[in-house]
């Protein structure tokens, strides 16, 4: 969330900013909101202040305590009642401040859609294939290992099963992410939960707006007094493992990373290209987060967005890097770089992980915060997420662009030591 000063005494500047979102900040509102706060705030101190003042009478047994107690009755009431209005007062500010997404940062491009979001970088070699290109899906029929028919049979739309050689490269791509990372990278690997309370997906930004998007976890036994949910990726709990924790400076910076399935009902997605596994009910992905300290959360950009770039470099997979323009931006960015993946048999590329700063708009709403050393001021932390990557949309990738004339496809060099020496998967 904002910075609830920053609301309160810059109300026009962060209208101004917002719009640039596509988002309509109701000011009026707000400020009406605010001014019956401030109010009703007032009258109860004023009645609690008058309220003292008789306890500290009747304390003394004064001539008139019958007067006085059926006045400080009243008080009661009174005061009663207006908390009451005053909270209601608070929870329609709290609300409209939750819906309220993060503002984006002065290098982010002004735009309303991914049509204005700007190529930073490309790189690899798109292959000229001299032959009819088949898609991941075709492939992985004619290999027996993409089975979207059984998917649909077990669980409805948007799911897949996976067999034989081509589920032996998910998991081994799952493995090699992991070592990349953790080896490489500095990560330290985390197993977290794939299911969560609403209080952690309200923590990083997916509750209140996006509940629509989310599997709710129905008749979940373990505790009645919490709503549940299926994680829609690993950076709810792996952000989450600092609610409401103070850090030491020379802890920070965190590095995790997590493979998890990752759960989406996909709303709104209808249109978009979903073919095969690009845009499913249930996906793996290996994801990279980092808690950092404010002012180096924009340098960590840059690395976490390198250390997925990484993965894609030491697969030979030709990819290009998109800055996000104001309107593209997920609710609890600030500044968000997508690597998107080339697709031969769509000739075009298709995003495989999506980098972003968060800035302390996560930490605010799970009170991630850390000491500064050298006045002991208790500060926000900056969170930062990054998708290191999709699995799915990477095996897909790499179907495509190692596809071969007569149908095989080849295993990328780097990953041939993971699959026993096996260099290619044959029809």
């Amino acid at each position: 969330m904002l910075d609830i000063k920053l609301l309160r005494n810059n109300i026009n500047y962060v209208y101004k900013i917002l719009k640039t979102r596509n988002f309509h900040l109701d000011i009026n509102l707000i400020n009406k909101l605010e001014k019956e706060r401030k109010i009703f705030h007032s009258k109860i101190e004023k009645l609690q202040i008058e309220k003292n003042k008789i306890s500290y009478i009747l304390s003394k047994k004064d001539n008139n305590i019958n007067n006085l107690k059926k006045k400080s009755i009243i008080i009661n009431c009174n005061i009663l009642k207006y908390k009451s209005i005053l909270n209601n007062i608070i929870e329609n500010i709290k609300n409209i401040y939750n819906s309220i997404p993060n503002l984006p940062h002065e290098d982010v491009p002004i735009g309303k859609n991914n049509l204005n979001n700007k190529e930073i970088k490309k790189w690899g070699e798109i292959n000229n294939f001299n032959f009819i290109i088949k898609d991941h899906l075709e492939l992985g029929l004619l290999h027996n290992g993409i089975d979207i028919e059984s998917g649909v049979n077990l669980s409805g739309s948007k799911f897949f099963v996976l067999k034989g050689k081509i589920a032996y490269l998910y998991r081994i791509l799952i493995q090699f992410m992991l070592d990349i990372h953790i080896n490489q990278h500095n990560y330290q690997e985390i197993y977290v939960p794939y299911i969560v309370k609403e209080e952690a997906l309200y923590g990083t930004g997916q509750l209140p707006k996006f509940s629509k998007d989310l599997f709710h976890i129905k008749n979940f036994k373990s505790n009645n007094k919490y709503k549940y949910f299926l994680i829609p990726t690993a950076e709810v709990p792996l952000t989450n493992l600092v609610y409401n924790k103070i850090l030491k400076e020379d802890q920070l910076p965190i590095k995790y990373v997590s493979h998890s399935p990752c759960f989406r009902s996909e709303v709104g997605s209808y249109g978009k290209y979903n073919k095969g596994l690009i845009r499913t009910h249930q996906f793996d992905k290996v994801e990279l987060v980092q808690l950092v300290k404010p002012e180096f959360s924009h340098k960590n950009l840059e690395e976490i967005t390198a250390n997925a770039e990484k993965i894609l470099q030491l697969l030979n997979l030709p990819y290009r890097k998109m800055l996000l323009c104001t309107g593209d931006m997920s609710f609890s960015s600030s500044k968000t770089y997508d690597l998107e993946v080339w697709f031969p048999s769509q000739n075009q590329y298709y995003e495989v992980s999506s980098c972003s700063n968060m800035g302390d708009f996560q930490s605010r709403r799970i009170k991630a915060r850390y000491k500064r050393k050298k006045d002991n001021k208790i500060k926000f932390i900056h969170t930062l997420n990054g998708s290191g990557l999709a699995i799915g949309r990477t095996l897909a990738a790499i179907i495509e662009n190692y596809q071969l004339q007569n149908g095989n496809i080849k295993i990328p060099k780097i990953l041939q030591p993971y699959m026993n020496g096996i260099k290619y998967i044959k029809i």
